[in-house]
């Protein structure tokens, strides 16, 4: 009877514990003249000092006034208690008196408890605790208070003001918090010459003329205030090593921050600056081993009481393969296992420890991919960090066997790339939603151990940072796309208030589409590696509505949008605003725009337009408010603090030079130009019955729309009129007067058919067998014209119509031909199945439309037999319409992501109705011209030979035969595709 009467005394303790786990009361931290004081204890870790530092001073930046941060008790009515379970004494009595509990967290990773205690010592009537499992815990708990008042993560690097409050109290909700999902988490410096070195040097610490242990203080707290742990530092040969300022490691271990390099940095040293030719001969270790060695042993001996993470293994100077004496892959991999073994036993003499105690990485980067795939046999102990391809896309992950590893893995992922094919410097263009989909990839793959992200200059890189730690700190909040766009309404609301925050974040997510279909830094469409200059654009602008004046619209509306938030924004956080929005998106904007209008300077100068000196104009504005808004930056901002951040042309590459553009002299009489959608040309008005003078077929089912430029030839004045020869003819202007001297050169008009009053074709229950959508029977089209009129003058524009009345598409929804191709956004499907393992579903937020369709989970077993793709794969059905039959290019687009391992690829499989299933592959190896071209367009295209056996109703069908796949748009060719960047907008039934 006892024992059960103490079981349920002991489940009794445990609900009372629980509900005041969870119970929630209030806790003031300044009320009135009363403010309350940070306890710590001297003994405790460094850190937790500097952390009670932080709080102490954004309470003052909130308050005005400031906690004392102490080391002993007084009579206190209240106070914060903060410390580390068995470096602070207060805390360790409150455990053994009972008063708090740590069983739940004690000897964890990071781990931290808030909780309110009543009268913790005879002088203190209560307290709010703050207990960490070890020093980093403590920091973050003391750091969630900071996040709880409403500090920003960001409040010094991006000036987020915190509120003004004359008091501050804050809702204690008791809490023990989780593990981090991931143990080593943070972020790569580099690339650093065109900001962070710079602006160090030459303005925050003038005094080292370099970044040195100043700038690092500031970069290590806004690491704590992010909760990361771990740093690989700036290693350029513009910037001395680490090492080289012997205060740097001490003030790394003052905030709890790990010191790691990068795949290049073996062992902590930083060979681009610490290697020196003269007195150390070559860097290769099959000739120099003991001079290399010695490097190690110094290092590890300087580095052997504080905490590091050793990359392992070795490549060559300045991010190049290792120089052996033998271009032999077998002898590389034999090389690099002596390289490792040599350096495990370095770690042990110098630290004696044993090694596999200490935290190594190995990074397989590159070549040193290679060797790995090739046998390289590595210590179980050290953690393999994958890489991405520098463009977002992860290259391997763990297969099962790699995944039971005692070393784990990890992860080295990049948003700023100096390389081939092209750098991305400049701005943050990676999208986040991509980076979060890759994130998630790797964390179910087992990726845990380490997070590494290459983040460039820290500005203007913000977001990203703080996104990709947030999931490295708690992943669980991060299962679905949607949570992205959840996270960034969050972080906007934070920063500049909830009424702004969804359009901030529209703002950004349009954005983000944007450079996700070409990134800023690419539209001069040249290389680098070696350099190459402008090329021509793949837009078109005579095809599909003309997709170089939608990306100008594009830009233009969210220009518009964000100059219009910049105005309501609080005066003091417009600073902030400036910097995590305005700067980003305006810069984005104008750099495509710059290039973007030059592009129609350039086609519209070959067809004699005076535009073209507009379009010019318009093109050298767009570079001078780049050229603003990078002054601003620099040299205004923040009354210069952040002067020499800003590059607006890092390497100074062909993309953000003015682009060269074309004038138009014309100085012969004025007269009426007319060019139309569809040909590159204008129209020939001495010639009858140009090739150029008939706009494309309007189609009935997809309510088609087309454009007609009217612009002035020569000098002086024109006027026109256009009068269409059907009332069913309706056009966006009739009439109007251009001016050569005048801004009004041009105008864009656009033709509609009001289909109600088109007269209807014959009446069938099946479409005509036409082998060409141009060759439609006379029967089904129904032709007309516009007259332009001008200067006495008339010129026919042919229109013609597709207006058939067919039974079959009297109650039919879907897709339909339109001028011999069907185009699909993936996320529209007709029907999906699941099959036995996964199944198909959206990802909000990628893609050129912003919706992706992924086969999930990722780790799911892929199905390559053909007739198990047919009964156990999931399936993807969309219903289309063709006037046409015969042969069939479908042409599908996907997000160009890398197999994970060797079991996996990137395929999938198709099919037209019954026809058996083509597997398409997307897989490309290395740094292939493929490979290339997908990373410059975020897109894989691959196609696959089908039968419309006749014209009607189709399927097609979308099997999934690797995990992982996502499908973005979808494009059945019959013949009449025209090229374009990206694919036609959807002909779906209107």
């Amino acid at each position: 009877m006892f024992k059960y009467l103490g079981l349920l005394m002991f489940c009794l303790q445990v609900s009372v514990l629980s509900a005041q786990i969870q119970q929630k009361s209030e806790f003031s931290i300044v009320e009135g003249n009363e403010v309350v004081s940070i306890l710590i204890d001297k003994k405790d870790a460094k850190v937790v000092a500097i952390a009670a530092d932080i709080l102490a001073s954004d309470v003052f930046n909130i308050t005005g006034k400031k906690p004392a941060v102490v080391s002993k008790t007084s009579k206190n009515t209240a106070i914060i208690i903060a410390g580390t379970i068995g470096k602070n004494s207060l805390i360790d009595k409150l455990i053994s008196s009972g008063k708090i509990k740590v069983s739940e967290f004690e000897n964890h990773w990071e781990r931290y408890a808030i909780q309110m205690v009543e009268n913790p010592t005879k002088n203190i009537d209560k307290a709010l605790v703050i207990v960490g499992s070890d020093r980093r815990g403590t920091a973050y708990g003391l750091l969630e208070l900071s996040r709880k008042i409403g500090v920003s993560p960001w409040e010094w690097w991006a000036d987020v003001t915190p509120e003004k409050s004359e008091n501050l109290i804050i809702s204690v909700d008791n809490k023990v918090s989780k593990s981090p999902s991931v143990k080593y988490r943070g972020v790569f410096l580099n690339d650093e010459d065109w900001g962070l070195q710079r602006w160090a040097a030459l303005n925050f610490e003038p005094e080292t003329g370099d970044i040195g242990p100043k700038t690092y203080a500031k970069v290590f707290e806004l690491l704590l205030r992010l909760r990361a742990n771990t740093i690989w530092p700036a290693m350029h040969s513009s910037t001395k090593p680490f090492y080289s300022y012997p205060e740097n490691k001490f003030v790394a271990d003052d905030y709890a921050i790990v010191i790691g390099t990068s795949h290049a940095e073996p062992m902590l040293s930083n060979i681009n600056t610490e290697w020196k030719h003269d007195t150390m001969g070559e860097y290769r270790y099959d000739t120099n081993s003991e001079t290399i060695k010695n490097l190690f042993r110094k290092r590890v001996k300087e580095t052997a009481d504080l905490e590091g993470i050793y990359t392992t293994g070795m490549r060559g100077e300045h991010d190049s393969p290792m120089i052996v004496g033998e271009d032999d892959t077998e002898a590389q991999v034999k090389l690099l296992e002596g390289v490792i073994t040599d350096q495990r036993a370095i770690l042990k003499k110098e630290t004696k420890k044993n090694p596999n105690t200490i935290p190594q990485a190995f990074v397989p980067y590159k070549e040193v991919l290679n060797y790995y795939q090739n046998g390289l046999d590595l210590p179980e102990d050290i953690t393999l960090v994958w890489t991405d391809d520098n463009y977002g896309y992860m290259r391997q992950l763990s297969n099962p066997e790699e995944q039971t590893r005692a070393g784990g893995a990890g992860v080295y992922y990049h948003t700023s790339y100096w390389g081939r094919p092209h750098d991305y410097l400049w701005l943050n263009s990676t999208n986040p939603v991509l980076m979060w989909e890759e994130m998630s990839k790797a964390f179910e793959f087992q990726s845990r151990e380490i997070w590494i992200l290459n983040c460039g200059d820290i500005k203007p890189h913000e977001y990203n940072i703080e996104l990709f730690l947030d999931m490295a700190w708690d992943m669980d909040g991060f299962d679905k796309s949607t949570a992205v766009k959840s996270h960034m309404n969050d972080w906007a609301a934070r920063e500049f208030g909830k009424a702004s925050a969804s359009k901030i974040t529209d703002v950004l997510f349009e954005n983000n589409r944007l450079a996700y279909i070409r990134r800023p830094e690419f539209m001069a469409w040249s290389q680098v590696e070696p350099v190459t200059k402008a090329g021509e654009t793949e837009l078109t602008q005579y095809h599909y509505g003309d997709e170089v004046s939608e990306r100008i619209n594009s830009y233009q509306n969210i220009i518009e949008t964000t100059e219009n938030l910049y105005d309501k924004i609080d005066e003091h956080r417009k600073d902030a605003f400036y910097q995590l929005v305005y700067y980003p998106v305006i810069g984005a904007s104008k750099l495509n725009q710059k290039w973007l209008y030059s592009f129609k300077n350039k086609f519209n100068a070959k067809q004699g337009r005076q535009s073209a000196n507009t379009l010019a104009a318009q093109s050298k504005a767009a570079y001078k408010r780049i050229e603003k808004e990078t002054n601003y930056y620099n040299e205004k901002l923040q009354n210069g603090k952040w002067n020499h951040i800003m590059t607006m042309a890092p390497r100074f590459l062909p993309v953000f030079a003015q682009p060269a553009v074309s004038h138009v002299e014309n100085t012969e009489k004025a007269h009426l130009g007319l060019a139309l959608e569809g040909y590159q040309m204008e129209v020939n008005h001495e010639v009858i019955n140009s090739y150029a003078d008939v706009l494309p077929v309007f189609n009935s089912y997809t309510k088609s729309t087309y454009f007609i430029d009217v612009f002035i030839n020569g000098t002086g004045t024109v006027d026109w009129e256009a009068k269409p020869k059907a009332d069913w003819i309706k056009i966006s202007e009739t009439k109007g007067t251009l001016n050569s001297n005048s801004n009004i050169v041009e105008k864009r008009l656009w033709i509609t058919i009001d289909w109600d009053k088109v007269p209807k074709g014959e009446n069938k229950k099946e479409a005509p067998l036409g082998h060409d959508f141009q060759l439609i029977p006379p029967s089904f089209k129904v032709n007309s014209a516009i007259d332009f009129i001008s200067e006495g003058k008339t010129t026919s524009i042919g229109v013609s119509v597709y207006n058939p009345e067919l039974d079959t598409l009297k109650n039919y929804k879907g897709f339909v031909e339109d001028k011999g191709y069907v185009s699909i956004d993936a996320e529209n499907f007709t029907r999906k199945k699941d099959g036995n393992e996964a199944k198909w579903e959206r990802l909000e937020g990628i893609g050129y439309t912003n919706n992706v369709i992924a086969a999930l989970p990722r780790t799911a077993t892929p199905t390559v037999d053909i007739q198990a793709i047919l009964t156990s794969s999931p399936v993807l059905e969309y219903d289309f319409y063709t006037f046409n039959f015969g042969e069939a290019q479908v042409n599908l687009q996907v997000v160009p992501t890398h197999a994970p391992h060797a079991g996996f690829g990137v395929r999938c499989a198709v099919s037209i109705d019954d026809a058996d299933p083509v597997i398409v592959d997307f897989q490309t190896f290395g740094r292939s011209a493929s490979w290339k071209q997908n990373v410059l367009k975020n897109a894989s295209v691959q196609s696959a030979l089908q039968i419309v056996n006749k014209a009607g109703k189709h399927t097609l069908k979308i099997w999934m035969v690797d995990p992982g796949v996502m499908i973005d748009q979808v494009l059945i060719d019959l013949g009449g595709w025209k090229a374009s960047y990206a694919f036609p907008k959807e002909t779906v039934k209107k």
